[in-house]
């Protein structure tokens, strides 16, 4: 089989649904399907990659993009602009079977213009922020002028698959469109040898509605002697985050945008894992905290509950108090701590890429028949 995907973000730029498109292409190359890669360069990263013996290729093509984290409308047009005719040219020369596009938006319009073009199947891979309503921070104006387009790429795609069920049905709100639900797989990276510390950890891009400023506020009534706080990640809240900080009277580390091995031991050090995040599809941050065993508090809202199952405490959003006793109940109870650090291993047991890979090739293989 070979798959064009297509992703405005992949690694190393991009949030968490793009080192989800990277790992799903290297487990269909892995599994011998040809994979062709087209996505958004970015200063110095090489225009072409071979990887996994020669079964994925990834090409970056122009862009305008200025930050590794986040992309602006005009930085996901330059993508579609320069996209648009390096695809037609891979499609003319190569047999795909199918394009695999993440995103409805941009990379849906790419994708249901080649299909049109070249008539390939067309399945798309919603991941949040591309559905109207999900993300309140970013894009509504851009989801209201353009939502005559968008409800043409719905109409475009053979299948549309969402991460959780909460993310279909927020869809199904919009559109008339039947949605499979295929969760995020995740492969656990090397074991940290690092040793567990008393922190309380808070790890993602820093947005309103990803919650830090509630866990500071949560924080702010509890007694911190002998743990630390960090919060780890870029974004538009940065300052606002330390001021609060500063503010509230707490001692919070800031070391930015963290990456690899270093994340990896951040989370495996820490005691908690703190995510009061308001809109969240099927979150990659709550993946690597349930797989390094950290203790979990998150939001009973959007795609949370389904991510951490009976892994974590869950607290209504916005609700302070519920989340500082979540909290709270977590710094005084180490056994409750290993109950749900080893609930977390088991969880990402369930998610192991060998069978969402199947889930795939499943749907794959109905869409290319149809």
């Amino acid at each position: 089989m070979r798959v064009l995907m297509l992703n405005y973000e992949y690694p190393p730029i991009g949030g968490g649904a793009a080192p989800i498109t990277q790992a799903f292409a290297e487990e269909l190359a892995g599994a011998k399907h040809n994979v062709d890669v087209v996505t958004m360069s970015y200063r110095t990263l090489p225009f072409y990659e071979m990887r996994k013996d020669g079964y994925l290729r990834i090409f970056r093509v122009p862009s305008i993009r200025q930050s590794p984290v986040r992309a602006g409308i005009l930085e996901m047009a330059s993508y579609l602009v320069s996209a648009l005719p390096w695809t037609i040219l891979l499609t003319r020369h190569l047999h795909y079977d199918l394009i695999h596009t993440h995103f409805l938006f941009p990379t849906g319009v790419l994708g249901a213009a080649v299909k049109r073009l070249r008539e390939i199947p067309l399945i798309v891979t919603i991941h949040g922020s591309d559905v109207p309503g999900y993300n309140p921070d970013r894009f509504k104006l851009g989801h209201r002028l353009l939502s005559p387009l968008w409800q043409q790429v719905v109409n475009q795609t053979d299948a549309i698959i969402s991460p959780s069920a909460y993310l279909g049905k927020l869809l199904q709100q919009s559109a008339s469109a039947e949605v499979y639900t295929i969760p995020y797989g995740f492969n656990p990276p090397p074991a940290s040898n690092v040793v567990r510390r008393q922190r309380i950890l808070f790890a993602s891009r820093l947005f309103p509605r990803k919650g830090a400023q509630f866990m500071l506020e949560a924080l702010a009534g509890l007694d911190l002697r002998g743990w630390e706080v960090i919060i780890a990640g870029d974004g538009p809240m940065g300052g606002a985050l330390q001021a609060q900080a500063q503010q509230l009277g707490l001692t919070v580390e800031f070391p930015g945008f963290v990456k690899g091995q270093k994340l990896q031991d951040l989370y495996a050090s820490s005691a908690i894992f703190v995510f009061p995040s308001l809109h969240d599809n099927f979150p990659v941050v709550l993946l690597e905290a349930l797989n390094h065993g950290c203790a979990i508090v998150t939001n009973a809202c959007s795609g949370m509950p389904e991510v951490v199952g009976e892994a974590g405490l869950l607290v209504p959003p916005h609700d302070i108090g519920a989340l500082r006793a979540a909290i709270h109940r977590l710094m005084n109870d180490v056994g409750l701590r290993e109950t749900l650090g080893r609930r977390g291993r088991e969880r990402i047991g369930e998610l192991g890429w060998e069978s969402i890979l199947q889930q795939h090739l499943g749907l794959y293989e109905k869409v290319i028949g149809s």
